[in-house]
């Protein structure tokens, strides 16, 4: 096994070119396969995005069937189309962020509150512990997460209804 490479690296850091000349297949089983730039192969990785959430194409992470990180890539720039879209195929089905796309209703009173909003997903009610659980992401982004820890997104609240927007204001 290879030392795992840093989570965070200096700010231009992402200089390396070998650092994205990765393998990724699945092999026999399903299993993902990371092979290094050495040739050495990690078999059953799990590809976990890092934050930011606003920067979804970069700082990947590889990690074990232990969860112990094997490689983090800087960003998906160099991979090959094959990987890309391998890689780009084994986070959508890993990551479950459904996107608001309107709140219909925010129960009145004291926290929690029960939400009732239309997603890409389709509908979906759920409970806001806190006000502490609505977070900016970037200017006009929203990240809400409900009491069992499911995430929804609010990629640009510009861009919702004047309801929805009045109900996210008392919380951004």
């Amino acid at each position: 096994m290879t030392t795992a490479q840093p989570l965070l690296q200096q700010p231009g850091a992402l200089a390396d070119p070998s650092a994205t000349q990765i393998g990724l297949a699945h092999d026999k089983l399903g299993r993902l396969v990371l092979t290094m730039p050495d040739g050495q192969s990690h078999i059953g990785v799990h590809p976990v995005r890092c934050f930011p959430f606003t920067a979804p194409l970069e700082w990947i992470s590889f990690c074990d069937a232990r969860g112990a990180e094997v490689h983090c890539l800087p960003t998906l720039e160099g991979l090959s189309g094959e990987a890309r879209s391998l890689l780009e195929a084994e986070l959508a089905r890993r990551e479950f962020i459904p996107v608001v796309r309107r709140v219909r209703e925010v129960s009145p009173g004291a926290e929690p509150t029960t939400w009732l909003v239309e997603t890409d997903r389709g509908e979906a009610r759920f409970t806001l512990p806190s006000e502490d659980n609505v977070r900016r992401l970037g200017a006009h982004g929203a990240l809400i997460t409900d009491a069992h820890g499911v995430r929804f997104r609010i990629h640009d609240t510009r861009t919702l209804d004047a309801r929805s927007r009045r109900f996210l204001v008392q919380y951004l």
